[in-house]
């Protein structure tokens, strides 16, 4: 795998939607790379977050790319209105694609309509090996560190073994880490392999959201997490 820089990608959901405008624009001069969007569809997970005219209000607006993650049970009906809604970066739910096939063609449906980088989730609870030989078909892995779709939760050491195992197969795509991610815990997941860190709470209630983002990307494991702030999961 080439080297890369760590992207961060802060977590919208955790920002201020009263001034979402604002707070896109404050996260992109302290140095986010992309704008993570999680959007949840009530089924899949409990929670009901985020339609395509919210993402395409971010998008007006956006100087970075909008990584959108779909935690939703029809993720090639609905790929179509996120692409048009500005959708650089889309990712799936492994869970939701019914096996080895049915996400391959998912992939193949994300490719056909023209999207940048086509990704992968694998939710806090599911076992990596399966995706093996989906690998090849994939642009982005994306390795929840907590269970998709509740808030509050810490997060799970067991997603740092799943990514060194991505990376060991051989994968040199983004490889993504979701979920309670801090800087007291970033430097341990970009060992493990991982170049996009997302985080939502960690940046957009830091104090200094540019040292915040400095911190993930960059400082050594076991610095105390800064200021207290609970981290919340995706």
């Amino acid at each position: 795998m080439a080297t890369r820089t760590t992207l961060i990608a802060p977590s919208i959901l955790a920002c201020d939607f009263a001034r979402i405008g604002e707070e896109v624009r404050d996260v992109e001069r302290a140095g986010a790379d992309w704008l993570h969007v999680d959007v949840m569809d009530g089924h899949y997970v409990p929670n009901l977050t985020l339609g395509p005219p919210i993402v395409a209000a971010v998008h007006r607006v956006a100087q970075r790319p909008l990584d959108v993650h779909l935690m939703v049970t029809n993720p090639l009906a609905l790929a179509g209105e996120y692409r048009s809604a500005g959708a650089h970066v889309l990712t799936f739910h492994w869970e939701v694609a019914g096996g080895v096939a049915g996400a391959r063609a998912i992939a193949r449906g994300y490719r056909d309509l023209g999207v940048p980088v086509v990704g992968m989730a694998v939710d806090g609870a599911t076992p990596v090996e399966p995706i093996r030989e989906l690998l090849g078909e994939l642009d982005l892995v994306l390795i929840m560190s907590v269970q998709a779709g509740f808030g509050g939760q810490s997060f799970q050491a067991s997603a740092l073994d799943k990514t060194r195992w991505v990376r060991r197969q051989g994968f040199d795509g983004y490889l993504q880490m979701d979920g309670g991610i801090s800087p007291s815990n970033a430097a341990l997941c970009r060992e493990a392999g991982a170049d996009v860190l997302v985080a939502g709470t960690a940046v957009f209630r830091a104090p200094d959201r540019a040292q915040a983002i400095l911190d993930l990307r960059h400082a050594p494991a076991g610095i105390p997490q800064m200021g207290g702030l609970p981290v919340e999961g995706c």
